[in-house]
């Protein structure tokens, strides 16, 4: 790999022997993926995957301890991803306890973060980029991320570049202030493996329709044709909702880093079909295929048809203007069904600044007499207590359900069975 005499000096030393470790990791990660040169990382802010102070992760805050002794500290503020507890979601007495176990070394990486420049003490949410959070990339901006819902967001719909890089290594990248030039971070990159063609008889469910794409092309680039029937040619708040929804689940139940809808995203907008590559294969979604995605689902409860005891929305997290949809949904809902509050214990997430955006407005005494619990946590940290898999949730990410026993539903799905209730 090239290095520039800036770099060099990094790894030579000059800044002390933590930082040339910091640079030596960084080129053995470019060199992994054939890099030829480092490039500085632009963006303003930066952010971390790692936002959950587990136990077992000691080895992790050991080396994080080491790094800010020796002054290894971001050379940007920087988000997070949510934090795992809020007392606001309903648990039981050994889930506390258990949960209290397993995130005993909360406060102790709070501390870390902040001396490595987190930008605020509410810049917890996997959703960085929403306007609130204040963490948008510009296009053509180099991030050093990892939270794979942010980065495919990020690339497609702000074009921005950055790679799908691990925990740790994205917080090396902010700290050197460069990452390695290769994939979704050159030209070529970006260029498009398959033609996505949607024949459905209306807009594709964004959960559904992204993990249907996720599934087909994995860590390739797909072109998306036909979204824009729906979504129109500007990217507004319905638009920046849809394709982050869509954007998680091509990350979580694939590996996608990066997707281009036709007329739409702006390198789409740009460029054309010029960013196909020559023999792209095709894939064709329509409404049968988008069934027979949604029927390969397995259930994983021990009970299949088991009443469920509770419901996730929001992962990732919710934008402003969803919760205010949601919250019309569910009144309207609760309305039609006869009944004044959710039949089953159903939590939405978003930022915290999201969330005191919305409190701000006529819609949050609404939402809270539907019954359904605002929080700012991260609904896959709350699964992954032990107690809580065996609990039969429900939810409509389709990153959740990758992740944990939450069993996949449809918005519509979702709607009816809050506010009707199981029998």
């Amino acid at each position: 790999m090239i290095l520039t005499k800036e770099q060099q000096a990094l790894l030579d030393g000059e800044k002390g022997e933590t930082m040339a470790r910091v640079m030596k990791t960084l080129v053995m990660y470019g060199e992994a993926f054939s890099a030829q040169k480092m490039v500085p990382v632009t963006s303003e802010y930066g952010h971390t995957v790692i936002s959950f102070g587990i136990g077992v992760m000691d080895p992790v805050y050991d080396l994080y301890d080491r790094l800010l002794e020796d002054g290894a500290v971001s050379r940007q503020k920087l988000s997070a991803d949510p934090r795992p507890l809020d007392k606001k979601v309903p648990s039981s007495f050994l889930q506390d306890l258990v949960f209290k176990i397993m995130y005993s070394k909360q406060d102790k990486y709070e501390e870390q973060l902040r001396q490595f420049g987190l930008m605020n003490e509410d810049a917890y949410t996997c959703a960085c980029y929403l306007p609130e959070v204040r963490n948008v990339p510009r296009r053509g901006d180099i991030l050093s991320w990892a939270e794979s819902s942010a980065v495919v967001y990020a690339n497609s719909v702000l074009g921005a570049r950055c790679n799908r890089n691990s925990g740790i290594i994205e917080l090396m990248g902010s700290i050197a202030g460069f990452v390695p030039e290769f994939g979704l971070l050159t030209d070529e990159g970006r260029k498009a493996d398959w033609i996505v063609e949607i024949k459905t008889d209306k807009l594709p469910e964004a959960q559904l329709f992204g993990s249907a794409v996720g599934m087909k092309v994995l860590d390739q680039v797909p072109f998306i044709r036909g979204l824009d029937k729906w979504l129109g040619t500007e990217i507004d708040d319905r638009a920046s909702a849809y394709l982050k929804d869509f954007g998680a689940a091509t990350a979580s139940n694939g590996s996608v880093g990066l997707f281009h809808v036709e007329n739409l995203t702006p390198e789409a907008v740009d460029m054309g079909t010029s960013l196909i590559r020559e023999g792209a294969s095709v894939y064709v979604v329509d409404d049968a295929e988008l069934e027979r995605v949604k029927a390969s689902y397995p259930v994983i409860w021990k009970k299949p048809d088991a009443k469920p005891k509770l419901c996730f929305m929001g992962c990732p997290h919710m934008t402003l203007q969803q919760l205010k949809d949601w919250t019309v949904r569910v009144e309207e809902g609760l309305a039609q069904a006869g009944n004044r509050k959710v039949r089953i214990p159903t939590v939405f997430t978003s930022a915290p600044d999201v969330i005191r955006a919305f409190e701000k407005t006529g819609y949050a005494a609404r939402l809270e007499a539907t019954g359904v619990v605002l929080s700012y946590i991260c609904p896959l940290m709350y699964m992954n207590n032990p107690l809580s898999k065996k609990m039969p949730v429900i939810t409509s990410s389709n990153k959740l359900r990758t992740y944990t026993s939450a069993r996949f539903y449809t918005d519509e799905e979702i709607l009816e069975k809050i506010t009707k209730g199981v029998k």
